[in-house]
C-alpha cells in the first residue's frame, strides 16, 4: 500500500463508502461506477471481511488493513494471550500493531518499531480508532531503535518476520529480521526481561541452546499450533503448552523431562474415554507429562485412554464404542461400504490407504480413531462425550 492509498482510505467520503458497503460482495464494488476509488474501496472491504473472526475489534472500527502486515498479523485472540504485565515494554517488531494493542491493555507505556513508513503511519491511525492513547509508534527498525535509545524497560517483546526477500518461510531466528540471536546482549542491556515470538515450526529444545536458561510456551488455537513463545524472565524455567479457549499446562523443566509413557496394557476392556491431545501438547513434547495420574499415554504422537472421564485436560475427549485389531476381519466386515471420519495418531498409514483396505470413504457417519498402542495398530470406534 503506498502513501497515497492511505491518504485516500482515510478520507470521511471514502470511509464512509467502506461502512456503508461493508456487507457487499467486494468484486460488485470494485465495478460500482458511483463508487469513488472504487477498488481501494472493494479491496477493503474484502479484507475487513476476512478480519471480522481474526481481528473483530479493528473491523468494527473499520481499521485500514495493509495486505502483508494483515496475513502475518497475529489474531486477536492469540495476541490476548500474551502474559506480558508492567509498565513499560518495547515492541521490536509492530506491524499491523495486533500485539502493540493487546501489550497496550497490560502496560502503562509501550513503544512499538516499524520500520516502513506507510505502515507505521497506518498503525498509527489504526491505534488512535482502536481509542489507544499509551502507545508510541517509532518509525525506525529494531536495530537502529536499541543502538540509539538510552530508555530501560520491564520487557521487550519482539515477532521476527519470518518470510524471506522470495516469500519463504523462515524457521531459523538468525535468518529472521531482527535478527534476535545477535541482538541479544543489546537487548538485555535495554530491558530486563524478553519475549520471542517465534514459528510455530520452532523446535522447543532449541531456545535453551541459544538464550540459557529461558521459559518455552506452545500456542494453539482451534487445533492448529500457531506459534512459540521464548521467555528470558530470570524465573524458573517451564515448559507450557496453552490452548486457547481450553485452557493450558505448565510444568518445570526438569519435571517435564521426568515424564514417563505407560507400559503396554494387557486388557483395553477396561478403557472409556480417548482424548486426542492438543497440538500445543504434542509439539512441546508434554503429553506423557500432563495426562500422569489422567490418563495411560504410549507416544507423545498418540493417543490417551483413561478408565474414568478425565478432568482438566487439554485435548478432545471420546467415549470408546469398540476396540478392533487393524487387521482383524471382523473389522473389515463392519465398515466395507460406510462413510467415516477418521482421526489418525501414531499410526503409520495415510487416511487413502485406510479407505482402500477398508473400502471405506470419507464421511461423518461414524468416526474412528486409528493408532498404535504397545505396539500394536488399533482401530477405535468413539463418539463425542456428553456430560
Amino acid at each position: 500500500m503506498t502513501l497515497a492509498d492511505f491518504e485516500i482510505l482515510c478520507r470521511e467520503d471514502v470511509r464512509r463508502a467502506i461502512d456503508e458497503n461493508i456487507a457487499r460482495d467486494p468484486v460488485s464494488i470494485a465495478l460500482d461506477k458511483r463508487i469513488e476509488h472504487a477498488s481501494l474501496v472493494a479491496t477493503q472491504v474484502k479484507r475487513l471481511q476476512r478480519a471480522k473472526s481474526k481481528l473483530p475489534s479493528y473491523y468494527a472500527v473499520r481499521a485500514i488493513l495493509p495486505p502483508r502486515a494483515y496475513e502475518q498479523s497475529s489474531s486477536e485472540l492469540c495476541a490476548a494471550e500474551n502474559t506480558l504485565t508492567g509498565d513499560s515494554v518495547l515492541d521490536l517488531t509492530c506491524g499491523l500493531g495486533v500485539d502493540t494493542f493487546a501489550l497496550s491493555r497490560k502496560f502503562k507505556r509501550v513503544v512499538s518499531c516499524e520500520r516502513d513508513e506507510v505502515l507505521a503511519a497506518i498503525t498509527r491511525y489504526n491505534l488512535a480508532l482502536l481509542g489507544v492513547e499509551n502507545v508510541t509508534v517509532e518509525n525506525c527498525s529494531a536495530e537502529e531503535y536499541l543502538a540509539s535509545t538510552a530508555d530501560h524497560f520491564d520487557w521487550i517483546f519482539v515477532d521476527p518476520d519470518r518470510r524471506g526477500e522470495r516469500g519463504e518461510k523462515l524457521v531459523l531466528l538468525e535468518e529472521c529480521s531482527p535478527n534476535v540471536v545477535a541482538l541479544f546482549p543489546r537487548i538485555m542491556e535495554v530491558a530486563e526481561r524478553l519475549c520471542i515470538k517465534s514459528s510455530p515450526l520452532f523446535d522447543t529444545a532449541e531456545a535453551e541452546r541459544k538464550f540459557g536458561e529461558c521459559s518455552v510456551e506452545v500456542l494453539s488455537l482451534a487445533g492448529e499450533c500457531k506459534q512459540v513463545n521464548i521467555y528470558v524472565d530470570g524465573k524458573t524455567p517451564t515448559l507450557s503448552a496453552a490452548a486457547v479457549g481450553m485452557g493450558r499446562f505448565e510444568v518445570e523443566r526438569g519435571v517435564a523431562e521426568t515424564a514417563t509413557f505407560a507400559d503396554a496394557p494387557t486388557d483395553l476392556a477396561d478403557y472409556q474415554y480417548l482424548i486426542i491431545p492438543d497440538v500445543a501438547l504434542v509439539h512441546s513434547r508434554l503429553t506423557a507429562a500432563a495426562f500422569a495420574g489422567k490418563a495411560d499415554v504410549w507416544s507423545n504422537n498418540g493417543v490417551a485412554l483413561s478408565r474414568e472421564y478425565p478432568e482438566n485436560v487439554l485435548g478432545r475427549i471420546f467415549r470408546i464404542e469398540q476396540i478392533f485389531d487393524f487387521g482383524s476381519k471382523e473389522l473389515k466386515k463392519l465398515l466395507k461400504g460406510k462413510k467415516i471420519e477418521i482421526f489418525r495418531r501414531d499410526f503409520p498409514f495415510a487416511n487413502n490407504e485406510i479407505c482402500r483396505r477398508f473400502s471405506v470413504k470419507e464421511g461423518a457417519a461414524e468416526r474412528w480413531c486409528f493408532t498404535r498402542i504397545g505396539g500394536k495398530l488399533l482401530a477405535i470406534k468413539i463418539v463425542p462425550h456428553q456430560r
